[in-house]
């Protein structure tokens, strides 16, 4: 069974940084594994906001987050990682994370951030 679980997420005043972790069980993080990070506001659809290639590590970010976050992903001990910094109130969501082989897509529970005013 595979199993991704998210931690890292709490509360951060405006400008503040915070680093999410993926760990993923069940699900070897190789070159077929491409891993996103979504995330969600109550009453609005999940939006991807930055994804890592298992294959050549190539990355890619939505333009509310480029400059200020950093997907990165640890082969040897199966975890992703998304440091972000300069955070702002319209950041505050639940993070999910995606790992994706093959047709399959996986998800973890999310962690919540919070970015006060």
């Amino acid at each position: 069974e595979v199993e991704l679980v998210e931690s890292g997420g709490g509360l951060v005043q405006t400008g503040g940084s915070l680093r999410l972790s993926c760990l993923a069980s069940g699900l070897t993080f190789d070159d077929e594994v491409n891993i996103a990070w979504f995330r969600q506001t109550p009453g609005r659809d999940r939006e991807a906001i930055s994804h890592i290639s298992g294959r050549d590590g190539s990355t890619w970010y939505a333009d509310s987050v480029q400059g200020r976050f950093t997907i990165s992903s640890d082969k040897a001990k199966n975890t992703a990682y998304l440091q972000m910094t300069n955070l702002k109130p319209e950041d505050t969501a639940v993070y999910y994370c995606n790992a994706r082989w093959s047709k399959f897509d996986y998800w973890g529970q999310g962690t919540q951030v919070t970015v006060s005013s």
